[in-house]
């Protein structure tokens, strides 16, 4: 029977970049490659990559996830950052463990997810770890740090108009790790099981810096002047909330920032390096790589 990988989130920052490396990794050239999208549109691009195979998924929705886990033997969990994600997570588990078939869980968390007693985003996503752990499902949890890619998502826009990107982080440190980085590990994650499994990895960049350092190196990457500016929580909420975020998800980014501020996301693993054999991509070489994306 051939082995069959499941990507949830598939079109997303993270979830695009795991099938990018299945994909081209040689030891997969003989698994079938599922990706779970959400609509027809996300399908059309995914089915571009003549190796993946699209499924729609709405995770709401019992008789869309059966379809999807059809074969399935091993899955990349990721669910949306939203107050039901514990929920959205227990019926794609519920389904893995219906159909019998899934051997291992490689699930996306977050760093600080096993904290005392942590903050909102991190218990949930610790909720959801505690699902799979009694579902005696196999699993990989990865728990990464900031991602760098959060800078083009976010920032991008006003590095671009206005040379500045606008954070209430203070001079909190963080240490930013690259997506690619995140999806080497979960791809080999996925293709061993019987090293990985039952294991949690903090996941994160080789060094820990603060936003004022991160615009002084893209400034140096791109080749003009790029200004952090540490405004308010006052001014952070309102601007969240111009952009129509809801006031759970804006919540929740302030005790993000404000764990930020204290100098609790500062913390480096080797965990990149330990199961991928590599070193962690440093910002510098990030911000040479996206260069464009700010220009």
């Amino acid at each position: 029977m051939v082995d069959t990988i499941l990507v949830t989130g598939a079109t997303g920052t993270v979830g695009s970049e795991v099938i990018k490396q299945l994909i081209s990794n040689p030891h997969t050239s003989n698994f079938n490659i599922k990706a779970a999208v959400h609509s027809q549109e996300s399908a059309k691009r995914v089915a571009a990559e003549s190796r993946v195979k699209p499924v729609q998924i709405d995770y709401n929705k019992p008789d869309t996830i059966e379809e999807a886990f059809k074969d399935v033997d091993r899955l990349f969990l990721l669910t949306p950052f939203q107050s039901n994600m514990v929920e959205l997570s227990s019926n794609l588990v519920r389904m893995a463990k219906k159909t019998g078939v899934v051997k291992h869980i490689v699930k996306l968390s977050v760093m600080g997810a096993d904290a005392d007693p942590g903050i909102t985003g991190g218990r949930l996503h610790r909720q959801a770890e505690n699902i799979i752990e009694e579902s005696g499902i196999s699993y990989t949890f990865l728990r990464p740090n900031f991602f760098m890619q959060n800078f083009i998502n976010f920032f991008s826009q006003t590095i671009k108009e206005q040379g500045a990107f606008y954070v209430p982080a203070g001079d909190g440190k963080v240490s930013f790790v690259d997506v690619r980085d995140i999806a080497a590990v979960a791809v080999q994650a996925l293709l061993n099981e019987s090293k990985h499994g039952q294991k949690a990895y903090n996941i994160t960049g080789p060094d820990a810096i603060s936003y004022a350092q991160a615009a002084e190196i893209l400034s140096n990457e791109i080749g003009r002047k790029i200004k952090y500016v540490d405004i308010s929580e006052d001014q952070a909420r309102e601007g969240m909330k111009a952009i129509g975020m809801d006031e759970w998800f804006i919540n929740s980014m302030m005790e993000l920032f404000d764990i930020t501020r204290a100098g609790y996301v500062s913390d480096v693993s080797s965990a990149i390096e330990e199961v991928t054999g590599k070193k962690p991509i440093n910002f510098s070489q990030f911000a040479k790589d996206y260069s464009r994306a700010f220009k």
